[in-house]
């Protein structure tokens, strides 16, 4: 998986200072590679697997004894930790509630920590991106809130989640910047210059 390159940063970077010249709203954008590495849902399968297989297997041919049963289930316990250690594997072994969960969990975590909640106008705006889980999620705060409800970004965070799925995510964020800023600036128009917080695009590898 590849997050953005400088280039591609500096183009969300941009089109974020062009959206914010319009608006009042202060809008910041994160990239998580994944929003957690599931060790543990690794080790569960891994032991669920060391534990039934072998047995299963010595149960219709009774080939090993004891102690070479449980020397079998050791290493095969190792070898499947080190299997689904791998990204591609690790993601499709956690039920997807389990991903969304942890996506939204690091959403707001973000929110909190970049100082999304603390500007002078009560307008911060953080769009967000899981590529690993493939989970998008716009969170504002509550000037943005007051007048614009949840439901209006719901259309524009599918087709962004859609992008993200065929792998374009660049081309992902500059519409959802675009669609987003076509609603701030009619709801909350630009009352006076300011930039409390970077443009720049946040990347969690």
């Amino acid at each position: 998986m590849t997050l953005l390159t400088e280039s591609e940063q500096r183009q969300v970077a941009a089109a974020i200072e062009r959206i914010e010249r319009e608006t009042d709203a202060e809008l910041v954008t994160v990239l998580a590679a994944r929003a957690d590495d599931y060790t543990y849902i690794s080790l569960l399968w891994a032991g669920l697997l060391a534990l039934l297989l072998p047995g299963a297997l010595n149960l219709v041919g009774n080939w090993l004894g004891a102690g070479q049963l449980l020397l079998v289930q050791w290493a095969t316990f190792i070898l499947c930790s080190l299997l689904f250690r791998l990204p591609a594997l690790t993601t499709r072994l956690v039920p997807r509630p389990v991903r969304h969960w942890r996506a939204s969990n690091l959403a707001r975590r973000q929110f909190i920590e970049l100082g999304l909640h603390h500007t002078a106008a009560e307008s911060g705006m953080l769009i967000f991106v899981a590529e690993a889980e493939r989970y998008v999620e716009i969170l504002v705060d509550r000037g943005i809130a007051s007048r614009l409800d949840d439901a209006t970004w719901q259309a524009i965070v599918e087709a962004f989640t859609a992008q993200v799925k065929r792998g374009e995510t660049l081309q992902g964020f500059l519409a959802c910047i675009e669609a987003c800023g076509a609603l701030l600036k009619e709801q909350l128009p630009a009352t006076h210059e300011r930039n409390e917080l970077p443009n720049r695009l946040v990347i969690l590898s």
